[in-house]
């Protein structure tokens, strides 16, 4: 007698509770099993990451907390920008700002039409732009460069070199960009022994802006080939080895295999650099604004602490720093809308 499948020796089938599950019902255990949102969306649970990663949550816990107090939380004071305030209305400063008028948006108005305060814009738009042409590209030309040494020890003393001038205060770097290019510094002084004409490259105004485009890449060239160095090291050697057994020589090398390596890294570094892009310097500028007049050195960091801290107009400097803040923002979802028109990812994914 043959027997079906399913059915008991005795040619009877079992009741349906004891039969084998279906594709439904095993469908369902499954569905029990495994959570129905990281089922269909293919995450992880909630409470299955905090599991995991509350170690690194609560490492990261003092971090946020610093951000919030000194990032986030003094931003409820750009308030002040519609405001006439005065500090001393009341028994501190914080209280203060609950007492004095409100003037809606005159200091902005006030902006408008104040030309100093379009100088210092223009003197910043200038020094970004000629920042972004002459000294982004130069930590991928010496990351490219330190990236063809092949003996370590030599890439070593190269890049301590390099990075040295980093850790120096911008003091310091003032102080030694004096003694080589001011009038009495060493090449005006060997000129005059050998009978030329001396010259003072730190008090003309007209070459203040490439001065400090020296000083910033002399100073910081080298700790910014530090990301390009660690993207490189991420390329594949046999992307390189692939390369050479087609014919391709040390240049077509970097060209198709290094620089598209680094397009990601440059593509960020460009976007945070973009948005940083009214923030050129203060130390830098404050130091030497004596040495070249307001006229050549006055950006809107210079202008802002002239307005808010040596005049006492606080509420005016908030109202620029505001403005700059806010440019700045749509300057970084713009570069970064750039970035990913050019297939890159920028500083956030779509």
């Amino acid at each position: 007698m043959s027997l079906t499948a399913g059915s008991r020796p005795d040619g009877t089938r079992p009741p349906a509770a004891l039969e084998e599950p279906t594709a439904a019902v095993a469908a369902a255990v499954t569905e029990r099993r495994v959570p129905r949102r990281a089922n269909r969306a293919g995450r992880v649970p909630l409470r299955i990451r905090w599991r995991r990663d509350r170690t690194l949550v609560l490492m990261t816990l003092p971090v946020i907390v610093l951000l919030l107090l000194f990032n986030y939380v003094p931003l409820l004071g750009n308030v002040v920008a519609f405001q006439e305030y005065d500090p001393y209305i009341s028994s501190n400063g914080v209280t203060a700002i609950f007492h004095s008028p409100w003037v809606g948006v005159e200091q902005f108005s006030r902006m408008v039409d104040d030309p100093l305060f379009w100088g210092a814009a223009k003197n910043t738009i200038v020094l970004f732009v000629l920042q972004l042409v002459l000294f982004f590209p130069i930590p991928i030309a010496l990351a490219l460069l330190i990236n063809s040494v092949v003996r370590p020890r030599v890439r070593a003393v190269a890049q301590a070199i390099m990075y040295l001038p980093h850790f120096f205060s911008w003091v310091l770097v003032v102080t030694v960009f004096q003694q080589i290019f001011g009038g009495a510094g060493i090449i005006a002084q060997t000129l005059e022994d050998h009978g030329w004409s001396g010259f003072d490259l730190m008090t003309d105004a007209d070459l203040f802006k490439y001065l400090v485009t020296a000083q910033a890449v002399w100073k910081d060239a080298g700790w910014g080939i530090i990301v390009f160095l660690a993207a490189l090291a991420a390329v594949s050697t046999d992307l390189y080895e692939a390369a050479a057994m087609d014919g391709a020589g040390r240049w077509r090398r970097m060209w198709h295999v290094t620089l598209p390596a680094l397009r990601p890294v440059i593509a960020l570094l460009l976007v945070l650099r973009v948005g940083d892009a009214l923030s050129v310097g203060f130390e830098q500028f404050l130091l030497q604004r004596d040495a070249v007049g307001v006229g050549a050195s006055e950006v809107l960091d210079t202008y802002v602490w002239n307005m808010g801290i040596q005049n006492g107009d606080f509420s005016y400097a908030a109202a620029v720093g505001l403005v700059k803040g806010v440019i700045g923002v749509c300057l970084v979802l713009a570069a970064n809308k750039f970035a990913h028109l050019l297939g890159e990812q920028g500083v956030y994914q779509k």
